[in-house]
Parts: structure tokens; C-alpha cells; sequence
């Protein structure tokens, strides 16, 4: 009896397989996950630097472009997860081949191993700085207790992620923007004149680089998520409303706060505003959804490349972030932004992948090869134009040279096999 029920257990995650009908969910859970997503602190800092080289119409521009240019990028992953059903990990056997596969598994486990240990740090500094006094003692405390809570709520899966988006969301949403509105009301002017004093040191293409080079690794993982979406329609406008909209206000509250408190995070603003505890509030939460996100993608990429169960890889992946997270923030942030790079090729791999082979992934048996090495050479030489060309913008570089070495792969396959069909 025991042995029967265990091997009926649903795994609510469905690392292993596309998601059924019955694990989809409805366009608002979706869209509040997805948004959560991208409430990601680190996006502030993008935000600070957009203030410091911008005015504000040049600020607008490079937001709704690399807007855009990121909307394109994470709706097709969200329309090819949605439809599929299958994570990031399962795309990329497909694309990838089974041993390929690790690559990508790799770098996306890699980079949000690293971005989770930098958003514990994130929240366990600033606030042992204004509310312990600065010890050593006590920021390892809240590092040990943020990571600990973070991690936890991640090995439960989409559920967890889900109650903890519901919450979080419209809380640091709204509090955010009032804080906001009340920094741009006490400041001197409005908020084009304070934009106005910005050196003029950063174009609007440039700009719009920051904007997507800012999410474009985490927005690689979208299919994670997407693939719960009750049909590719509600999952594609789920993603691209919502990263629009979380970036942005990230973005905005990062320029606010470097315009009128000279600092990168509404952190500083509500502290500035003597809201201590909302800071407290908003800063953690804001964290808490995003690093969800990141330790649940790091999790189902161990999982593929060792074969294990998810929930072992997410505990182990927020252990190792947990304990160097300190060193991460301190040491680590330019090699992750080198890292972002190398993501981009992966993504557009894996879309290419499902519009060339449509008719493969709508069959349940599909021959997966054992490594597709025009996906892997896609990927590395992308990931090196995308960090060496310093013309344009680099994921879009990346990305574009990943798609003609797959794309010139595919082409080489079919003539091949056509060949030896008519011989």
C-alpha cells in the first residue's frame, strides 16, 4: 500500500517532464510570479548608473528600447515554454543534445547560484548597518537567517513561489512608488530638472544595453516558469507585461534614489524618509521573490546535470550561495555582468530550436542526440563576441552569432541527410 502510494506522488514542479493540464495556472498567478521575477535589486544599481549618464527623455528612450528588446527576448521563451510545457533544462536537451545540455545547465545554475548569494548579502549589509550597528556578528546572522528563509521557501517549489509572489508583489509595488512619489516631491525641482544634471556620458544605445544586459541571464530561465501558464497566449503576455513592468520600476527607483539621496536602492530612500521599517519590509521582499526565482532555475539545472531530484539540488544550491554570499557581493558582481553575457546564446538557441523542429516537439518521442556541437560552438562564440565587440549592444551581438552557427548547423544536417537519402 505504502510502496503504491509513493510511486503515485505528483511531483508539483515536474522537473523531469512537461507540465500536464492539470498543473497550469491561470493568467494572474503567472503574471504575479513573473513579475516578482523581476523585482531584482541589482536592477537598481542599472537604474544609478542610467541617472548618472542621462537626462530624462534620454532615460525614457533607453528604458522603452531595451524594454523591447528584452520584451522580444523573454516573450518568445515564455510563448516556446508555455507551449511545450518543458523547463529551460528539458529545451535544451532538445536543442543541445542530452550531454550538451550540461552547458547550458551549467552557466544557468552558475550565474543564479551567484546572483541568489548577492541578493542574501544585498539584504543581510544594509540592514545590520542600520539596525545592529554594523557588526560582523550580526550581518552573518541575517545572512545565515535571509539565506536559510529563502532557500526554504525555494525547495517547496512553484507553490511556495507562488504565495510568496502574491505577497511580496503588491507590497513592494506600492510602497516602492510612494516612497518614490514622496523623495521626487521633497527634492529641489522636478524630476526632469534633477535628471537634467546628469553628465551626458551615457548614449541612449548604451542605455538601452544597461536595460537588458541588466536581466537578459535571469530572463534566459523564463521557460521555467512560462511552462505553468494555462496556454502560450496568457504565458507570453504574462512575461512580457511583467518584465516590462518590474524593470522599469526597478530601474525607477534606482534613479530616484541616486538623484535624490545619491545612493542605488529605495532602500536609501526610505531610510532617507525615516520609513525604517517599510525599508526593512520592502528590501527583503523584494530580494525574497527574485532569489526564489533564481535558486529554483539553479536547482532544476543541478538537477539535469546529475541527475538527481530537485529539491536536494535547490537545498545544496542555497547552502553554497548562503555561505559565500558576503564574498559574492564583494568579489563577484563584474564576473557575474561578464556572465550575463553568455546567456543570451543559450536563449535564442532554444527558441530557434522549437520554430526549426515544431513538428519533433509536439511528438512524445523524440530522438534526443548525445551532444548537437553547432549549439555548443553557438553558444561559446557568441559568448565571446558578446564580452570582446564592444560595439552595439552585447547580448544582442551574442546572440546574433549563436543563431548563425545554429542556424548554418541545421541547414549542414538537413543537406546531409538529404544526400544520403538519395544515394
Amino acid at each position: 500500500m505504502s510502496k503504491n502510494t509513493k510511486d503515485t506522488t505528483v511531483d508539483i514542479d515536474y522537473a523531469d517532464q512537461a507540465v500536464p493540464k492539470e498543473g497550469r495556472k491561470g493568467f494572474l498567478t503567472m503574471f504575479m510570479i513573473m513579475l516578482g521575477f523581476t523585482f531584482f535589486s541589482a536592477s537598481m544599481w542599472v537604474g544609478q548608473q542610467m541617472a548618472a549618464g542621462l537626462d530624462f527623455w534620454g532615460f525614457i528612450k533607453s528604458l522603452l528600447l531595451g524594454g523591447a528588446i528584452l520584451g522580444v527576448y523573454t516573450g518568445l521563451l515564455g510563448y516556446v515554454g508555455a507551449k511545450t510545457g518543458l523547463s529551460m533544462d528539458l529545451l535544451a536537451k532538445r536543442a543541445f543534445g542530452e550531454k550538451g545540455s550540461y552547458l547550458s545547465s551549467a552557466m544557468i545554475s552558475f550565474t543564479q547560484i551567484g546572483w541568489f548569494g548577492v541578493g542574501v548579502a544585498m539584504f543581510a549589509i544594509p540592514v545590520s548597518g542600520e539596525l545592529l550597528g554594523g557588526s560582523k556578528a550580526a550581518m552573518w546572522a541575517l545572512v545565515l537567517v535571509a539565506g536559510g528563509c529563502m532557500t526554504a521557501s525555494a525547495y517547496f517549489g512553484i507553490d511556495s513561489l507562488t504565495v510568496v509572489s502574491y505577497i511580496a508583489v503588491p507590497l513592494v509595488a506600492i510602497l516602492g512608488t510612494v516612497a518614490m512619489v514622496m523623495a521626487v516631491r521633497q527634492g529641489n525641482g522636478t524630476i526632469v530638472d534633477q535628471f537634467a544634471v546628469s553628465s551626458g556620458s551615457v548614449t541612449v544605445i548604451g542605455g538601452a544595453g544597461m536595460v537588458v544586459g541588466s536581466f537578459v541571464s535571469g530572463g534566459t530561465a523564463t521557460p521555467n516558469f512560462a511552462r505553468f501558464a494555462k496556454d502560450a497566449k496568457s504565458g507570453t503576455i504574462a512575461t512580457v507585461v511583467a518584465f516590462f513592468i518590474g524593470n522599469s520600476l526597478m530601474f525607477f527607483f534606482g534613479a530616484i534614489a541616486y538623484i535624490f539621496v545619491g545612493g542605488n536602492d529605495i532602500f536609501e530612500v526610505m531610510i532617507r524618509l525615516n520609513l525604517f521599517y517599510m525599508a526593512i519590509l520592502v528590501l527583503g521582499l523584494n530580494i525574497w521573490t527574485t532569489n526564489d526565482n533564481a535558486l529554483y532555475s539553479a536547482g532544476l539545472g543541478l538537477a539535469n546535470i546529475f541527475r538527481q531530484k530537485k529539491k536536494p539540488m535547490v537545498l545544496i544550491s542555497g547552502i553554497i550561495g548562503t555561505l559565500l554570499s558576503v564574498w559574492l557581493y564583494y568579489n563577484f558582481c563584474n564576473w557575474l555582468n561578464v556572465l550575463n553575457c553568455t546567456l543570451p546564446p543559450v536563449g535564442i538557441i532554444l527558441v530557434l530550436s522549437y520554430f526549426i523542429n515544431k513538428k519533433e516537439y509536439d511528438s512524445d518521442k523524440v530522438e534526443i542526440k548525445t551532444v548537437n556541437w553547432f549549439a555548443v560552438i553557438g553558444v561559446i562564440a557568441g559568448a565571446v563576441v558578446a564580452n570582446l565587440v564592444s560595439w552595439g549592444i552585447a547580448s544582442i551581438n551574442g546572440m546574433a552569432v549563436a543563431a548563425v552557427c545554429y542556424v548554418a548547423g541545421q541547414v549542414l544536417c538537413k543537406n546531409r541527410e538529404e544526400a544520403a537519402e538519395n544515394a
